[in-house]
């Protein structure tokens, strides 16, 4: 007894550094782990798909994991192409707003005393008082730089999710090779589980957002605010990530919709209380719902895992942080000695104790 319970001390202090060390490997090789990662979870999400055109239409594994990722890059060059017409518009319809900015930036250079000069247009104003200039210079170096490593990312990705989706009709098979006995059935447990609760958790997420875009795109373009594609299309990003997403989503639209409809902000106020009714209930009431308790995180968790994940990778890190705590949850799970850890992660005590003795 006393061996046993030294050794799960060992574990656990040993358990403690290992996640240390893991995350400092992770915030320093993101430029490596991150594309694999993202990979990994995409191969899981797809996998269903790549089953059933096996199964049911015959097609071998390779040529049907082409296909389903040959559609999965068209809808996201979809996605890329709408976000950028749309940016184009903004850009395009720019001196049409240029008045109204001018006329809000006066009031805000009154109560800031900042210099103000109606003779000059709103960026040769903020050029000259708010340092722009090296925002502006600091900002073209970045995005220079950040697309040519997006590139890499992304070819990075692309390569690994091929082979890990190619190879993913092995995977049983090498558990079975790799363990024996009641390790091979835990291990193929653990691994359906996963798969199964990434796929469940992505699909309503993407239905949630989807959703909540459309209403969002729907609402503005019926108030007759400018760029409804591009406040649907942010609404739909944005509520990927718990709590944080769809507070910037509705303060971002909201903020343009006072600045357009100014001085007349009835329209605005109505939006910013409709679009928060949209995603209270979609985010709070339906979609914890259809999901049940099989995914229930605790909002503190999830709290510490967008910070912690954010910081580690960024924007990405925070889109990851969900599903990869809902993985690092289930495998708590079905470690007999993590099994205290699964119950603090986890929503319903009692419905984590239940999956673990499942």
């Amino acid at each position: 007894m006393e061996d046993n319970i030294y050794s799960k001390k060992i574990f656990l202090i040993l358990l403690f550094f290992a996640i240390i060390v893991l995350g400092i490997l992770c915030k320093v090789l993101h430029a490596v782990v991150l594309p694999m990662l993202v990979a990994i979870l995409i191969a899981f999400v797809l996998k269903p798909v790549v089953q059933n055109l096996n199964k049911k239409f015959k097609i071998p594994w390779s040529v049907s994991s082409i296909i389903v990722i040959l559609l999965f890059l068209i809808l996201i060059a979809g996605l890329s192409s709408i976000l950028i017409k749309s940016l184009k518009t903004v850009v395009e319809k720019y001196p049409v707003y240029e008045s109204k900015f001018l006329s809000m930036y006066s009031i805000f250079a009154d109560a800031f005393n900042l210099e103000y000069d109606n003779t000059q247009s709103l960026f040769e104003n903020l050029w000259s008082n708010l340092n722009v200039r090296s925002f502006v210079q600091e900002t073209a170096v970045f995005l220079s730089s950040g697309i040519f490593t997006f590139g890499k990312s992304f070819f990075m990705f692309l390569i690994m999710l091929i082979l890990f989706l190619t190879e993913m009709r092995l995977f049983n098979k090498k558990i079975s090779f790799a363990y024996i006995g009641q390790s091979k059935t835990k291990m193929l447990r653990i691994s359906a589980k996963i798969i199964d609760q990434t796929v469940r958790f992505v699909s309503i997420k993407f239905y949630i957002s989807l959703i909540t875009g459309l209403l969002v795109g729907i609402i503005t373009a019926v108030t007759g605010l400018s760029f409804p594609i591009l406040w649907g299309f942010l609404a739909f990003i944005m509520n990927f990530i718990p709590i944080f997403g769809s507070i910037f989503s509705v303060g971002l639209t909201s903020a343009f919709a006072f600045m357009e409809f100014y001085p007349f902000v009835g329209k605005a106020v109505f939006l910013m209380i409709v679009m928060t009714a949209i995603n209270t209930s979609l985010g709070n009431i339906i979609e914890p719902k259809i999901e049940g308790k099989h995914l229930g995180l605790s909002p503190f968790v999830i709290l510490v895992s967008l910070t912690l994940f954010g910081w580690i990778w960024g924007f990405i890190g925070m889109l990851l942080a969900v599903p990869l705590t809902v993985i690092i949850r289930i495998c708590c799970e079905n470690i007999s000695y993590l099994h205290p850890v699964a119950i603090f992660l986890g929503g319903d005590p009692a419905e984590t104790k239940k999956n673990i003795e499942v």
